[in-house]
């Protein structure tokens, strides 16, 4: 048998990416067999096939790169996924858990390397940097299981990140003190530059993502774009003396607000990342680790064992003081600590720019069995990491899914009907729909498209398919279900108004009509008659933005709108998209009405940043076009004639909305409201609603003679 040993490591490029992406195809399964974390498994094929394993592969540029873009992206998507209105309410919390999590590991890894390892003060701080600071390496495992907006998560990963900050912080100091430099000029320069790069970048980058949405909706450039707003962060911290990791966790942040978590573009981001960068970024992590070292002598094993418990240790008594301090479950506890438990990403670069340096006499400030001692910390800390999240993970789902669940849950008959007759509106239409859905319910779309049964329904019924197969592509970027449907009626209103009964729908979703001259109605052809023939909640949608760039929402609440049985519907439905959005939304209205509002989204979405404005009057509503923004969204609560919240001044709408609204996005909403079933016709109900009655008619000729 001939000796194939010359065959390894293997160079080839093309041999290299093929043996990488059967680690990430194959990982994941052995390791579900096994009942282990398929993180730990990236880790564990990353040793085998390393020079510290059987030398299969080379652990060359290409793992530099690809490493280094998937720890950037575990960065960046843990900035993309807080929810930054709970930090903001939650501010004190992050600084306590920061700090805990950043000083009880530092001052017990600088008494342990004085003390224990007999290190020097300044390889004692360097030590002491190293075990303060923790990766997010078990992040991916939130993702998978849907916690990324659980309380504990969110604390973890802002405390992650204040402890990172803080360890290169003092990193940069001793770097700054070996190298001689001025500790005067060197901490005033190095504060002014890390200033300047967070004014810049919270001030530049906003403005530019707004204009680039703007005008740009191809779903490629939007995510280029977004990649190069990532790297130039990370490279911008890397000038400023600080990792790229710092850089990139902020242009998440940054992005935030303009990428919600059920859009396909996050959709992309996401799917990317864990499918490629990140796997890379965790076999190179175990390709760095040599087990042998282990049986090299007890001096490494006790430095081995020493970090593993130091690190372990400190940074469970921070996570579960923060738990009690704070009150919160045993649970939530466990996840703290395991997300906060494993180095990598900081723990490496540290320890390579420590391999750089050196001291007076001459040795270098990290030596063989530091070095050995932090790869194997790593490796058992990140094992350690991903067994507690995961275990956690389920743990939280289980007590979640135990809880009984609300009435209004329930009882929800969500099921959302989508009439597309304009390839302009589609796509808004359908985002606006993912944004409001229920993500639990996991119920599906309805697209429908009704075309003229005349001459040309042939020609339009093709278009009307394509429509629909585009909408349903739309859709299935977020994983959300489109059930399709095209028609022939000779009204429009009555094939929508068949198409809502034969599918059970709760509310539809359409585009405003287009007015294509001055002498075009606003309704159009068919909207009235579908208002006044459906008692179900309609929103009527003009979307002149991208969604994602929305800044407010502005409401219009007419009076005695809580008395409609769809006053709660269009609450919760605005709700979801505040909370998607990221925005803020401002509620115009009475006090008794805005005081229900208040009191329902603070029982069922206490995270959205609500504001209430009083409006005694509804002929106070042209005033709020000061107040409406083109980057805002405004939504005009109304009714339909003959119900309780309804108002004559309703039927000037359609004037004041041209004259004082003409340009900012705009959402009609007529809710559910009482009234008979349809088709059902008695002799005290009309069959028909005009669109203006003939009083006002009068008027407006008394008016103009």
């Amino acid at each position: 048998m001939s000796d194939i040993s010359h065959y390894f490591p293997i160079t080839n490029p093309t041999l290299i990416f093929f043996v990488v992406l059967c680690i990430i195809l194959f990982a994941p399964i052995i390791m579900a067999r096994l009942r282990i974390p398929h993180i730990i498994g990236m880790v564990l094929a990353g040793i085998i096939v390393g020079k510290y394993g059987f030398n299969i592969l080379e652990r060359d540029s290409s793992f530099e790169l690809f490493g280094k873009v998937g720890l950037l992206y575990i960065m960046f998507l843990a900035g993309l996924e807080m929810n930054l209105t709970d930090i903001m309410r939650k501010r004190f919390r992050f600084m306590i858990f920061g700090l805990l999590t950043f000083l009880v590991p530092f001052v017990m890894a600088y008494c342990a390397g004085i003390w224990l390892l007999g290190y020097s003060s300044v390889t004692s701080l360097l030590l002491a940097c190293i075990l303060a600071s923790n990766t997010l390496i078990a992040y991916p495992i939130v993702c998978k299981y849907g916690l990324q907006k659980h309380p504990s998560v969110g604390l973890s990963v802002g405390s992650s990140m204040i402890a990172l900050s803080m360890s290169l912080l003092v990193l940069a100091a001793i770097v700054g003190t070996t190298d001689n430099e001025s500790d005067i000029t060197f901490w005033v320069l190095f504060v002014a530059k890390v200033a300047l790069f967070c004014v810049a970048t919270s001030m530049l980058i906003p403005r530019l993502t707004r204009w680039f949405f703007r005008r740009h909706a191809d779903a490629v450039m939007l995510y280029i774009y977004v990649m190069s707003v990532l790297f130039l962060s990370a490279a911008a911290s890397e000038m400023c003396g600080l990792e790229g990791i710092f850089g990139a966790f902020v242009a998440g942040l940054i992005l935030n607000r303009f990428i919600p978590s059920v859009s396909p573009l996050m959709n992309r981001i996401e799917f990317i990342g864990n499918a490629l960068f990140i796997p890379y970024f965790l076999i190179g992590v175990g390709m760095l680790i040599n087990i042998r070292v282990l049986f090299h002598g007890w001096e490494t094993l006790g430095v081995v064992c020493c970090m593993v418990f130091i690190g372990t240790v400190s940074k469970a008594i921070a996570a579960y003081t923060s738990c009690m301090a704070f009150r919160m479950p045993l649970i939530s506890g466990h996840m703290m600590f395991g997300l906060t438990e494993a180095h990598a990403a900081g723990g490496i670069a540290m320890t390579m720019v420590g391999m750089n340096m050196r001291m007076p006499d001459g040795s270098y400030l990290v030596d063989a069995n530091m070095l050995n001692g932090v790869v194997m910390m790593i490796l058992f800390t990140c094992i350690i990491s991903s067994f507690v999240v995961e275990n956690s993970a389920q743990k939280i789902l289980l007590s979640e899914k135990m809880q009984p669940e609300e009435p209004e849950r329930t009882g929800d008959d969500e099921k959302m009907l989508l009439p597309l007759q304009h390839s302009e509106n589609a796509d808004s239409l359908v985002n606006l729909a993912i944004l409001m859905r229920n993500k639990k319910l996991n119920r599906g779309l309805i697209g429908l498209n009704v075309v003229y049964d005349d001459i040309y329904s042939g020609r339009n019924q093709t278009a009307g398919r394509k429509l629909l197969e585009h909408a349903e592509a739309v859709a299935g970027l977020v994983d959300v279900r489109m059930q399709t449907q095209s028609r022939l009626a000779i009204n429009i209103a009555n094939g929508i108004k068949h198409a809502f009964k034969e599918n059970d729908a709760s509310e539809i979703i359409m585009g405003l009509h287009r007015r294509t001259d001055p002498s075009d109605s606003f309704w159009g052809a068919y909207t009235q008659g579908l208002i006044s023939e459906i008692n179900r909640q309609i929103m009527i949608c003009r979307i002149v933005r991208p969604l994602n760039t929305i800044r407010r929402i502005q409401v219009a609440v007419p009076s005695r709108v809580e008395f409609e049985p769809g006053f709660y519907r269009w609450t919760e439905r605005l709700a979801r998209l505040t909370d998607n959005l990221g925005c803020r939304i401002v509620f115009h209205g009475r006090r008794e009405t805005l005081s229900l509002i208040n009191e329902y989204i603070q029982n069922r979405h206490p995270d959205i940043r609500a504001e209430y404005e009083v409006m005694q009057h509804w002929k106070e509503f042209t005033s709020l076009s000061g107040t409406v923004n083109d980057d805002h969204l405004l939504v005009v609560v109304t009714a339909r004639p003959g119900t309780v919240s309804y108002k004559p001044a309703f039927e000037r709408l359609p004037e004041e909305l041209t004259a004082a609204f003409p340009a900012c996005s705009l959402m009609l909403v007529y809710p559910d409201q009482n009234g008979q079933p349809q088709d059902v016709m008695t002799f005290t109900a009309p069959q028909r609603q005009e669109k203006e009655s003939a009083y006002s008619t009068i008027l407006k000729l008394l008016k103009r003679h």
